[in-house]
């Protein structure tokens, strides 16, 4: 028998609900809320515990819910004004999950590459831009992604979205920029920190052994610890009115040049 909530003021929702809007809560509670068939799919690839699924019958059907029981997850049928509550867009595909969350340590990164390639973003602020770097990692297939004096939560719902998932199934690890700098030293990568000043064009680089490319906000840049551990400091050449570009506009061209080099292995 699958139970059912039917009302937006249960207990449970209402504990839901902080996890969805409170960065504090999913910290205190090592939780997090997820929503849609392919971002439920990816957490499950990643190797995430989903705790609880929901889902609005009418968006998801029973047997599809059922199916998941193989995943030894509690099944929770709401309705309309449950979901409602609960979604962050309007497009979720009627199933919401409860997730474990795992813990992002630099120790805990695994490189399955004997010749590892790493995108480090330093304090991206906007999780949209975190999103895309994390997507951007994935069309490269990076070996891990550092995020450097980190200024959001990693499963802020919105970077969820703008990942589609992504965020799930990517290495990922979070510290200070002076652990990450002492990380790259210690295994010995080539830092190439993406600066204006004091630096060459991208393309004339060698990215072919153990390499960390480094980009920082658009606002900012990166900090002088970057610019001082860099065994270059690379910049794309702009050709037009402005200055700087997207942040993983930039990590893109970066990352696909190191991949150029690499035969896109």
């Amino acid at each position: 028998m699958i139970k059912a909530i039917t009302s937006p003021q249960n207990p449970f929702i209402k504990q839901l609900v902080q996890l969805k809007d409170k960065s504090r809560e999913r910290k205190k509670t090592n939780k997090f809320l997820i929503e849609g068939k392919r971002e439920l799919s990816l957490a499950i690839k990643g190797g995430y515990k989903i705790e609880t699924l929901l889902f609005f019958p009418d968006l998801f059907s029973e047997s599809e819910a059922k199916s998941m029981s193989a995943y030894d997850i509690e099944i929770i049928e709401i309705s309309k004004e449950v979901f409602q509550k609960l979604a962050h867009r309007d497009t979720t595909e009627g199933v919401i999950a409860v997730v474990n969350s795992k813990s992002h340590q630099l120790e805990n990164l695994e490189f399955s590459s004997k010749n590892p390639l790493i995108l480090v973003a330093e304090a991206p602020e906007k999780p949209g831009n975190v999103g895309a770097l994390l997507r951007t990692a994935d069309a490269a297939n990076v070996d891990a992604v550092i995020i450097a004096n980190p200024k959001s939560d990693l499963y802020n719902p919105n970077i969820i979205r703008s990942s589609v998932g992504c965020v799930f199934t990517t290495e990922i690890a979070m510290a200070s920029t002076e652990e990450a700098i002492a990380f790259l030293q210690k295994y010995n990568f080539n830092i190439f920190s993406a600066l204006l000043q004091e630096s060459e064009p991208y393309h004339t680089q060698d990215y072919t052994l153990p390499t960390a490319i480094v980009v920082g906000t658009e606002a900012t840049g990166l900090t002088q610890e970057w610019r001082d551990a860099a065994k270059q400091n690379i910049s794309i050449p702009m050709q037009g009115v402005i200055d700087s570009m997207n942040v993983s506009v930039a990590a893109g061209i970066l990352i696909f040049e190191a991949k150029r080099q690499r035969n896109f292995k």
